[in-house]
């Protein structure tokens, strides 16, 4: 069974809601777990300083405990990083980037009895179908889970946009009209996230 442990994004930004989430993404996987990160939703020439920066501030996520061990994913041997590994954590960026490295693979075979956990676009991607903050309109995902995601829901998310704040209610009825209407929304807060096991 595949854990999948779906994040809003900007969990980095709220300590208390980070460290819930870590501890649910490392729950029962001992005192050393293996993490491969993923960051195919940002532009390639910037994996290396992501990666450096996760390896500085992650740890303090979790509990004292635990003493994981980190490991950049990249796509010509992502297959066997997954499964060398416990965890992958696919982190947010843009919606087309991260769909256009993740829809090159089997996602649910390579994954499989692994915890996915997703941040933003990762967890967009993952879903049937949800509403972007970038671009600002309903997209289909990759399926992976049979529900709708809209993320960062609430927040000030693109608030110095020139399109002018997001209305989150007009965001929300567009994703309940958009594609399958009796998939389950998922409308989370920054830092807020849900879990799945299938």
């Amino acid at each position: 069974m595949t854990k999948y442990v779906v994040n809003s994004g900007s969990v980095k930004n709220y300590p208390e809601k980070a460290n819930e989430f870590f501890t649910e993404i490392v729950k029962g996987l001992g005192s050393k777990p293996k993490i491969l990160l993923c960051f195919f939703a940002t532009l390639r020439e910037y994996w290396e300083e992501k990666y450096k920066e996760n390896l500085r501030v992650l740890p303090d996520f979790f509990q004292k405990e635990i003493t994981p061990s980190f490991e950049l994913a990249f796509p010509d041997s992502f297959e066997k990083q997954i499964k060398e590994s416990n965890v992958v954590y696919i982190h947010g960026g843009d919606d087309y980037l991260v769909q256009y490295w993740l829809k090159k693979f089997d996602l649910s075979k390579i994954w499989k009895d692994k915890v996915i956990a997703t941040s933003s676009v990762a967890s967009h991607a993952i879903s049937k179908q949800f509403w972007t903050c970038d671009w600002r309109k309903c997209m289909d995902g990759l399926g992976v889970l049979p529900i709708k995601f809209l993320g960062h829901f609430n927040s000030e998310y693109g608030l110095n946009d020139p399109r002018g704040p997001i209305d989150w209610n007009k965001a929300y009825k567009e994703l309940e009209n958009y594609g399958d209407k009796n998939l389950p929304i998922y409308a989370l807060e920054e830092g807020d996230y849900k879990v799945f096991e299938i």
